[in-house]
């Protein structure tokens, strides 16, 4: 969830020093042990570190962030050399939130993970010191204060990022149920009110946020109908408190979803909506994104001459860089993410080869971290090859999928592998294409 630079990266002299001697493979040995000590995980490797020490990485994403105040006891962020997260990926205007005490994060971590769903609502939005068991009708007589005030509307932003974290490293299978419960919890504080209008404002920009990515979650585990329902919900909230960059926010999942339901005009429609309110944002990668939904619409309606030219005009946008005004949300959509879209456009013009090579760009790209994300990544690259007449290398892209699904539970990428493996079946012959059928079988 590392932002990308908007400047020549600086390199982080800071992060170097406290490396030493060791090389940059035992440092990151070094972090994932320490990750293992806090209950975190984290795929950090020599790359990693390379990324950070070279200031390609600004500000950690929030696991990161916990391993290394970890590692180094009372140093913040600065002293490891890192920009405020503010800085990096706030939404410009809004004041940032006020910090999670830690006691307070980790019950956050634990109950997305493992908690009831009346301990899950208490938990993430920090109404339950602990995660014993909580009966529900103590739960319900104490989910929600009378009024409102900041450390709610941390919380509620908290919970975001929380679910955004986990579905980077787990995919939404596993999720979608227990983020529900925060989710209702937010919006009946907004029914409570708040103490202030700048708090009942972040309220509004907070559930709804929580609104998408909960519809996202629904999306990604094939819950098409209830993904439609919380988009909706969200773009509501936006409307009613005149936030457009939730407005944008909310285009930009309408248009995604409508593009995989097979609805490309709504897609267009959405897409052009959301770049309407995205205008005076100051954010030339959030309208990259909107423009990039905006082709994926038209490839599927096989306007290719449209799709390039939405396209063209994505690029433009994505090279002008990134912005101190980016919302916090599009932390996942950097080179890697805009090759994967435009990989989606060329395979709905069946432009098999070209839309491989840009998948394949794609996952070679993407930060191993954010394992659903390579997952998804990868499938998208097997059934590019396997169109392409590429069934070797399409099983060999499947392989490394398989081996990421005992970390990922996304319905998204496992019907992608599923079509993937209907479409090399005439190919059953092929040894490694054999090997691949055989084992997908199984999964």
């Amino acid at each position: 969830m590392a932002s990308s630079p908007t400047s020549p990266a600086a390199p982080n002299v800071a992060f170097r020093r406290l490396r030493g001697r060791r090389s940059a493979g035992e440092f990151a040995a070094a972090v994932r042990r320490a990750a293992r000590e806090i209950g975190e995980s984290v795929s950090c490797d020599a790359r990693y570190i390379g990324r950070v020490e070279a200031g390609e990485i600004r500000c950690p994403n929030y696991a990161y962030e916990r391993v290394f105040l970890h590692m180094f006891p009372g140093r913040t962020l600065a002293d490891l050399g890192f920009s405020a997260r503010e800085s990096v990926r706030g939404r410009g205007a809004r004041p940032a939130a006020a910090p999670v005490p830690p006691e307070e994060s980790d019950v956050l971590r634990r109950a997305f993970m493992t908690g009831g769903s009346a301990t899950v609502a208490a938990a993430t939005l920090g109404f339950a010191p602990a995660l014993g068991p909580v009966p529900a009708q103590a739960a319900e007589r104490r989910a929600l204060p009378r009024r409102a005030g900041e450390a709610e509307a941390a919380a509620v932003e908290e919970a975001v990022r929380r679910i955004r974290l986990l579905d980077d490293r787990h995919g939404a299978d596993g999720l979608y149920r227990r983020a529900a419960e925060p989710l209702r919890a937010a919006y009946a504080l907004l029914d409570a009110g708040a103490t202030r209008q700048s708090t009942e404002d972040r309220l509004h920009a907070g559930a709804g946020e929580l609104a998408l990515s909960v519809g996202w979650l629904a999306h990604d585990s094939g819950r098409l109908d209830d993904a439609r329902s919380h988009y909706a919900e969200a773009l509501a909230t936006a409307r009613v408190s005149g936030d457009a960059g939730l407005e944008a926010h909310a285009f930009s999942n309408m248009a995604f979803l409508a593009r995989d339901t097979g609805r490309p005009r709504e897609a267009i429609r959405a897409a052009e909506a959301g770049q309407r309110a995205a205008r005076g944002l100051s954010s030339p990668r959030l309208l990259s994104l909107l423009t990039l939904r905006e082709a994926g619409g038209r490839a599927l309606l096989r306007d290719r001459r449209s799709c390039e030219d939405a396209l063209g005009r994505a690029h433009t946008l994505f090279a002008k860089g990134a912005s101190p005004a980016d919302p916090e949300w599009m932390s996942f959509f950097g080179e890697a993410e805009l090759e994967l879209l435009e990989a989606q456009c060329w395979s709905a013009l069946s432009e098999w080869s070209r839309a491989a090579r840009h998948a394949r760009r794609a996952a070679g790209l993407q930060d191993p971290h954010f394992a659903r994300n390579v997952a998804l990544y990868t499938s998208q690259l097997a059934g590019d090859l396997a169109h392409a007449g590429a069934p070797d290398e399409a099983a060999a892209a499947g392989h490394r999928v398989l081996d990421l699904l005992g970390e990922v539970q996304s319905s998204r990428v496992q019907s992608m592998l599923g079509a993937t493996a209907r479409t090399l079946v005439p190919h059953q012959r092929s040894p490694r294409v054999a090997s691949f059928l055989t084992r997908h079988s199984m999964a």
